[in-house]
């Protein structure tokens, strides 16, 4: 396991330098060189505020301290779990039966692999999707993916619920698209580049839930190893850690920390991302399990905290491209992908994969083949 920590980013710099300064140019590489390396970094909001993030850790909490009867009034199998909650041992780890993902496990060395996941069931967390999208301004391929959102039926849920959804939501949503303008910049593209194409993607605040009374055993493999189908993925912390990420360019497992105190969100790349630069950007591979570290926070919440669930919420928000987009590598981008695939097998340390060829499609239809292989669409 490696002591490497992620690059930190500093949004606030985008925010309040000229455009022209050697200082908002150089942020902005670092922003895109952090997305090439290592397919994640954390990002620096003094925006993001940390109340607003534990008052939404809780009411996720209360949410799924809710009996499993309660929480299925709340699902929608025929959305394919698109809005509304997904219940544990229902989505499974892409990675158990991709032989790609497979090849990447194998070449890991094993002191640095995930979990075994090759005989790993559905993950045992619980999901809810919240809809954080802009309604398209013409009719949409994919209905489906643009579903309207399910308000939980709880009565002491629902009066809190959609304030601090899109509160916590929207803080999350406009630093992940000022992250997109940055890494656009950094890249060498117009600012907008990302963002435009972004516009009425169907973003989702996407919560996980992890009842660690029944799954707090060290070991226990909370989500397998795999990576996210969308453009990039934001998370606020988390109460519990648990998440590791590979490094694209050295293989090692990073347990994510973040800084004890200070307004930081954590940015991966997904795999809508990887399409659009033609794998410059590879889309991060990641798990999330009970470790030393979780344990150790599970017994200080009991101490400190008696009377709350012991439940790891994940505060994540998918960032998405619009679902009508065409999803093609950008040439300039596909060419830089190339020279550094080609840098590497000279250097003798040929990339964890095998080339991939990245087919023109709508972006509706690679969320499609995205969901049917994690078992949430027929």
């Amino acid at each position: 396991m490696s002591d490497v920590t992620l690059p930190v980013v500093d949004l606030d710099i985008f925010l309040s330098a000229s455009p022209n300064s050697q200082e908002f140019v150089n942020e902005c590489k670092k922003a895109a060189d952090a997305l090439i390396t290592y397919g994640a970094l954390l990002l620096h909001d003094s925006r993001a505020s940390e109340d607003d993030n534990n008052t939404f850790l809780d009411l996720i909490e209360d949410y799924f301290a809710q009996p499993e009867e309660k929480l299925k009034e709340d699902e929608r199998p025929e959305l394919g779990y698109q809005v509304g909650v997904t219940l544990e041992n229902t989505e499974k780890p892409k990675c158990a039966v991709d032989e790609p993902c497979l090849k990447v496990i194998a070449r890991l060395d094993p002191a640095e692999r995930p979990l075994d996941i090759t005989a790993h069931s559905p993950d045992p967390k619980c999901r809810f999707f919240w809809k954080m999208s802009e309604k398209p301004p013409y009719a949409t391929r994919y209905p489906a993916l643009n579903a309207p959102n399910v308000v939980p039926k709880a009565e002491a849920i629902r009066e809190r619920w959609t304030p601090i959804m899109e509160k916590w939501g929207n803080s999350m949503k406009t630093a992940v698209e000022n992250l997109a303008e940055m890494a656009a910049i950094g890249l060498g593209l117009p600012q907008e580049a990302f963002k435009q194409a972004g516009k009425y993607g169907p973003h989702l605040l996407a919560p996980t839930a992890s009842d660690l009374v029944k799954y707090g055993k060290k070991d226990t493999i909370l989500a397998g190893f795999h990576t996210d189908l969308n453009f990039l993925t934001i998370h606020g912390r988390s109460r519990y850690p648990g998440l590791n990420i590979w490094a694209r360019n050295t293989g090692k497992r990073i347990p994510v920390k973040f800084p004890p105190a200070g307004r930081y969100l954590l940015v991966q790349a997904g795999k809508q991302l990887e399409h659009l630069s033609g794998g410059l950007i590879k889309a991060g591979y990641h798990e999330v399990v009970v470790n030393e570290a979780t344990l150790q926070a599970i017994e200080r919440r009991k101490a400190e905290n008696p009377d709350r669930p012991l439940i790891r919420i994940s505060s994540t928000f998918f960032w998405h491209l619009s679902s009508d987009y065409d999803l093609a590598p950008i040439p300039t981008l596909q060419e830089r992908a190339r020279a550094l695939r080609a840098d590497s097998i000279n250097l003798g340390k040929v990339d964890l994969d095998e080339e991939t060829t990245y087919e023109p499609m709508k972006v509706g239809q690679q969320v499609q083949n995205e969901l049917r292989h994690i078992a949430l669409m027929a």
